[in-house]
């Protein structure tokens, strides 16, 4: 079974000053809650864990998130995509 991927592109209203600070705080709870490692390259946030791969790009007015999920992840692709969608809607409105 090939990588599931997750494809998200959400709006928002912030400079990229803040949208670049907002998307950081994720990370750190995500490096927190789940080891998470995290690095950025530009506009773009690379993040990995065990079974997960993927990018928050930073462009104007959007965030473009993709991940790859791993044979086991993607078992939990529905709330994964569920909760990543809610806290975009919570830090970017």
């Amino acid at each position: 079974m090939p990588d599931i991927d997750i494809d998200i592109r959400h709006p928002h209203t912030l400079s990229p000053d803040q949208a670049r600070e907002a998307v950081q705080e994720v990370a750190d709870t995500l490096s927190r809650r789940f080891g998470v490692t995290s690095e950025w390259v530009g506009d773009a946030l690379g993040f990995s864990t065990s079974g997960v791969d993927g990018r928050i790009t930073l462009a104007p007015n959007e965030l473009h998130v993709r991940a790859k999920l791993g044979f086991l992840m993607s078992a939990f692709k529905g709330q994964i995509e569920s909760e990543v969608r809610r806290i975009l809607d919570e830090r970017f409105g």
